[in-house]
């Protein structure tokens, strides 16, 4: 008797046993109520990530902000009286509320609520106009704000130029202060009220997240997340990154991004560390957080851990403590991870490369990798597979330049109401990140530029990091930028804008003269220009689309040096 190849079950022996076979391979055909409890019990949504830590260390310290100390239990009881509040308010799921604050306490308390009755959080950055904030409240459709009372009268004044009928307004208020008229105090959502389990369902995937990217375009991305992407990213996150339940972590970069949220706050809340939040990356206050909370793991792009090794008290605190290190947006200097391996010895550093719509991991370089394969942004994640593909999303062989794409459960559900964009990202099958990369034999992936950061000058192609590498090599170099702007001749100019160490006097033609001899003539800078300091964002990246405004004319201001 031949028996079914997978199942290894004997053929029907009867009409109705093959119904009721197929029936056993087909739960839609089971009744509502069972289909509903098995989903539930099977569920691992975002929310029930900090409810399974707090059931199992409800004692254990979760979050420091200032003067607030609060163990797991608390912050579990307070998303709970937070989610509760917000669907009295009249919220259902499916609804966005936006978020407009720096890090805070109430912060991660929104982050959890929200998603624990399958709210859309909005994080928009802080550093945004009115106007930029309108469209981000107009296409999400939010229905509520919650702002820090900094930040209230830029949100009045998107509220007023949105599309928004009679919108909640919540301020995360002041220390000593009253909320704004018109403005409720976030506080009544969980200083008192419900603290019993909303009965809301939240699918694996249903969106939780909508994450608003600066990308290349005139107007940004609403980027869909969901428990799903996000859960899946955590893992690789901690089993590639060596995170642990010990971990007590300073989080100081803008938590409305998701590097600092998900690759490090929430992995925390999933581990049950404790999270240390700052509202912001002071150096002075870094350093004096790690030594009085004995902080034993950091994320900071390359420019905030420059400025660490740059202040005055460096070198007076006590970082003993201090175990793990991580960057990413940007490749760290050579140079500046030699300074790092020579004055902080005990530290393991990982450098983490991804997008936004990665949630955000992709590749992941590891410590004893940090010399050997200075520059590689590493090996794909844990739940990642990567690729190098050409214009037509063939793969091209190992070492030719071409763009990176990646299949991966961390992915984004796509693009909010843009499908052609979504559709154009998922083209073929994979997820197509904008950045051109290289992979070498064993797999290790190079991050050769942002699309559009690469320089095409005189018919040939420069890679702006290829050249931002060996400038960090001259002395007396703190940071550099290297960008194209429009050349009557060349079509785009190489150009450096380049900021001295403290005490270092730095010129122009030092910087040609250095560059002269090690790069090709078409890569040297055309122009260079000695700044005191570069714009960079909240998290850290600088900005270099700012830097080619402002530099768009220097073709015609300077003398071209050949």
């Amino acid at each position: 008797m031949t028996t079914h190849p997978i199942t290894g079950a004997a053929p029907h022996a009867t009409p109705e046993q093959a119904v009721l076979d197929s029936h056993a391979w087909d739960p839609g055909a089971w009744a509502p109520e069972t289909r509903r409890d098995i989903a539930y019990v099977r569920s691992n949504s975002y929310a029930d990530l900090l409810h399974r830590t707090a059931a199992r260390t409800p004692h254990k310290l979760a979050v420091v902000d200032g003067d607030r100390r609060v163990t797991y239990a608390q912050f579990d009881t307070a998303v709970t009286r937070c989610a509760n509040a917000l669907l009295g308010r009249g919220f259902v799921p499916g609804d966005r509320l936006a978020l407009i604050s720096r890090n805070c306490w109430e912060f991660a308390v929104l982050a959890y609520a929200t998603a624990r009755v399958g709210l859309v959080l909005v994080p928009v950055n802080f550093m945004l106009t009115a106007a930029e904030v309108a469209y981000i409240l107009d296409h999400s459709g939010a229905r509520g704000v919650v702002a820090g009372s900094e930040f209230i009268a830029t949100a009045d004044t998107a509220i007023d130029g949105a599309d928004i009928a009679d919108p909640l307004r919540i301020e995360i208020v002041a220390t000593n202060a009253t909320p704004t008229v018109g403005w409720r105090d976030i506080a009544e959502l969980w200083s008192v009220g419900d603290t019993s389990a909303p009965d809301i369902h939240v699918d694996d995937d249903d969106p939780i997240r909508l994450m608003y990217t600066s990308g290349t375009e005139s107007r940004p991305k609403g980027v869909m997340l969901s428990s799903k992407s996000l859960i899946s990213q955590y893992v690789s996150c901690i089993v590639d990154g060596g995170m642990s339940g010990d971990d007590v972590e300073v989080h100081a970069l803008p938590m409305y991004h998701c590097a600092q949220l998900d690759c490090f706050f929430s992995t925390d809340v999933y581990l049950g560390a404790t999270s240390i939040i700052l509202p912001g990356p002071d150096p002075a206050t870094l350093l004096a957080t790690i030594e009085t909370e004995r902080v034993t793991k950091l994320f900071c792009p390359p420019t905030v851990w420059i400025a660490l090794l740059r202040h005055p008290d460096f070198d007076t605190r006590d970082l003993s403590s201090l175990r793990k290190g991580y960057y990413g947006a940007a490749a760290m200097p050579i140079e500046v991870l030699r300074e790092l391996a020579q004055r902080l010895p005990e530290v393991a550093l990982w450098n983490f490369y991804g997008q936004t719509e990665m949630s955000p991991l992709a590749t992941i370089l590891r410590p004893h990798e940090q010399l050997s394969r200075a520059g590689s942004a590493g090996l794909a994640a844990l739940n990642v597979e990567t690729r190098i593909v050409d214009d037509q999303g063939d793969p091209v062989p190992v070492g030719q330049v071409g763009e990176i794409v990646h299949r991966s459960p961390h992915a984004t559900l796509g693009y909010f109401r843009d499908e052609t964009k979504t559709a154009s990202a998922f083209a073929g099958g994979w997820f197509h990140s904008g950045d051109l990369g290289v992979l070498d034999a064993e797999g290790y992936l190079s991050v050769v530029d942002r699309k559009k950061d690469m320089i095409k000058t005189g018919g040939e192609n420069v890679a702006s990091r290829e050249v931002e590498e060996a400038l960090y090599e001259l002395d007396g170099v703190a940071e550099v930028a290297v960008f194209g702007v429009p050349h009557d001749y060349w079509m785009e100019a190489v150009t450096a804008v380049v900021v001295p160490k403290d005490g270092t006097h730095l010129t122009a033609d030092d910087v040609h003269a250095f560059t002269a001899e090690r790069l090709a003539g078409y890569k040297r800078p055309k122009f260079v220009v000695i700044a005191g300091g570069l714009p960079k964002n909240p998290s850290g990246k600088i900005l270099k689309r700012s830097l080619r405004e402002t530099y768009s004319t220097i073709a015609q201001e300077t003398t071209e040096h050949s």
